[in-house]
């Protein structure tokens, strides 16, 4: 079938061809939406902030019908800004394509049955046909379609069955069937309301909708609720069959994965093999080959004497380019030589566990520890995202509940969290001291992380949200879904890195070459040689750390330092601000008084702690 491809800029809707009508994607979280956007759009799609907000809606083409995708939600309502967003796309909708995951009948049909007592045309997709099969589930469609009053597909979509006939049933989209009793009251209020499915809305409580035509909300949300769960019990309970024998590897991996007895046991064993595969082997073998074989052995050498012909090496321009902290030889080694290696791989076992269906599951497990920092489960998604780079976990901060919520895991991400590039330069460092000084690394951090968490959950205003999260089934991940997350995400962190590592090498290197990092070394001296008792050389890695975190961290490196003294300098690096590029994404994330506290304050923890440890133990 042939697809109709078109791109847009960010300036709003895809324009609709004669007879075009817009087309809604709508579905719960983690039901695979994109795919069948991407498959009924191409690649050339318009994503764009959907106005007054900082959430991104994708918007494409499909035969002359514009195709609008909507954020993962449970129901049409108005409790945060990916529900608000959704309603308002929904309400403007023609038809809507609303994707059901097979192996979750119970909870997604609630927004089923919703959308059609909404009275918008639907067809649905009944995805993860092949799931269902493996887990013993058998779903009478012809059935589920009668009672619903609407086309019903099953697809699995991610192998490509059922698209195309998704896509030929979209013209055939109608109205579903309505309870009787629920139909007569949203007519009754069409006089004052203009659309069934907004008079609906205004039924259920939602404020925004009634304000808009001047109403008060009324609040009959409770009754509705109940009567569409009971309706849809009674539907599952005659469509749905499941054969109980067949519980599965994978569902008992799934339950093991959330049990605390086994869970813990579990996390432990992945945390090895991740400490194993980015500490080890990547930051040992992998960037031993890049960065000193190929990038110092062989990249140095030769750019050195091609600007070396051009410019004289002594002289102020040739020590900036090419000189201890030179643009074309340190940046590009540590750039392409250290921290691509690392990028890659910790987002190799970062899609691993998403597609895997481990990472929800950890969420699950963790949610009791995450209360006491006055967060939930979901807020380890953030946390372990900043271990690849902390814009990245401050960015998704988003999908927390709670403004309280956002802030607290805000203030720890760029207080007590490094991100990839870093942790691999830091876990290189600690290999070579052993077990009892890694050991003890992470015991501060984590202290750290804990004792922040702690305050800042007594001393901030409002209480956490609860944890409501899918657990798509456990499986093997899918070489091409890794690959092509690993890739994208690597491309874009490298995007936005590249400019801030020139930057910073720039800034050190004109210091250098100034005599101005001489002084600021002076200046630190006391901190640094007095109260931290390390090199005062360790100054210029504290200016590197405020460009790139990991750069400052590699700064170290090369310092002969006691075991000891290098736990302490890899103390106050972790906890040492964020870098330039996460300190402009803390700036737009959490507005300028928030920013300004957490990058001064990262400071002095960075530096009270280090000290401390150094005057105890050293």
């Amino acid at each position: 079938m042939s697809m109709n491809c078109h791109h847009h800029g960010s300036s709003g809707d895809v324009e609709l061809g004669e007879g075009g009508k817009k087309i809604v994607l709508v579905g719960n979280p983690n039901v695979g939406k994109s795919v069948f956007f991407n498959y009924l759009t191409g690649i050339y799609v318009d994503v764009s902030n959907y106005p007054g907000t900082t959430i991104e809606i994708a918007r494409g083409n499909w035969h002359g019908h514009q195709i609008m995708d909507t954020p993962g939600i449970y129901g049409v309502s108005s409790f945060n800004d990916e529900e608000r967003v959704a309603r308002d796309i929904i309400l403007e909708a023609d038809l809507v394509l609303n994707i059901v995951d097979g192996t979750h009948l119970e909870r997604d049909l609630f927004l089923t049955q919703q959308l059609i007592d909404m009275g918008k045309p639907v067809v649905v997709a009944l995805n993860f046909s092949d799931e269902m099969e493996r887990s013993g589930l058998k779903i009478d469609v012809d059935l589920l379609h009668d009672l619903l009053g609407v086309e019903v597909i099953p697809t699995a979509a991610i192998n490509g069955t059922g698209l195309e006939l998704v896509a030929a049933k979209l013209n055939e989209a109608r109205p579903g069937r309505v309870f009787p009793d629920l139909q007569k009251e949203v007519e009754t209020r069409l006089s004052k309301v203009g659309s069934p499915a907004e008079a609906l809305l205004v039924m259920e409580g939602d404020s925004f909708v009634a304000e808009r035509h001047g109403l008060a909300p009324e609040n009959l949300r409770d009754e509705i609720y109940r009567q569409r769960r009971n309706r849809v019990n009674d539907v599952i309970g005659h469509v749905l069959t499941s054969d109980h024998r067949r519980h599965s590897v994978r569902q008992i991996m799934g339950r093991l994965a959330v049990n605390p007895l086994t869970g813990v046991p579990i996390l432990a064993v992945v945390l090895y093999a991740v400490y194993k595969v980015i500490g080890v082997w990547v930051a040992g073998d992998i960037v031993g080959i890049t960065e000193e074989a190929i990038m110092q052995g062989h990249y140095e050498p030769w750019v050195r004497g091609v600007v070396g012909g051009l410019v004289n090496a002594d002289s102020a321009l040739g020590r900036i380019l090419i000189g201890e902290f030179g643009l074309l030889t340190m940046t590009v080694t540590y750039l392409l030589g250290l921290l691509l290696p690392l990028v890659l791989g910790f987002y190799v076992i970062l899609s691993i566990m998403e597609d895997s269906g481990y990472l929800p599951r950890l969420a699950t497990l963790v949610d009791r520890l995450m209360t006491g920092l006055g967060l939930n489960g979901r807020a380890i998604i953030p946390l372990i995202l900043g271990f690849g780079c902390v814009q990245l976990g401050t960015i998704t901060t988003r999908l927390l509940g709670s403004k309280r919520e956002k802030s607290i895991a805000t203030v720890l991400l760029n207080f007590a969290v490094p991100c990839s590039a870093q942790l691999g330069v830091i876990a290189g460092m600690l290999a070579a001291l052993g077990g009892k000084m890694t050991l003890l690394y992470a015991s501060i951090i984590f202290i750290v992380l804990a004792v922040v968490g702690t305050l800042l959950n007594k001393t901030l205003a409002g209480k956490s949200t609860s944890l409501l999260i899918d657990l798509p089934p456990m499986r093997l991940p899918r070489i091409e879904n890794v690959t092509r997350k690993t890739v994208t995400r690597s491309f874009f962190f490298m995007k936005e890195a590249y400019p801030w590592f020139f930057l910073g090498s720039f800034i050190v290197a004109v210091l250098q070459v100034t005599g101005g990092l001489a002084v600021w070394q002076r200046l630190l001296e006391p901190i640094t040689t007095g109260w931290l008792q390390i090199p005062k050389e360790a100054a210029t890695a504290f200016v590197m750390g405020l460009v790139r975190r990991d750069f400052g961290a590699a700064g170290l490196t090369d310092l002969a330092m006691e075991p000891l003294q290098v736990v302490t300098s890899l103390v106050v690096i972790t906890l040492f601000v964020p870098c330039i590029a996460s300190l402009m994404i803390l700036f737009k994330e959490r507005g300028t008084k928030e920013a300004l506290l957490v990058w001064g304050g990262s400071w002095a923890v960075a530096f009270l702690v280090g000290g401390i440890f150094s005057q105890i133990m050293i």
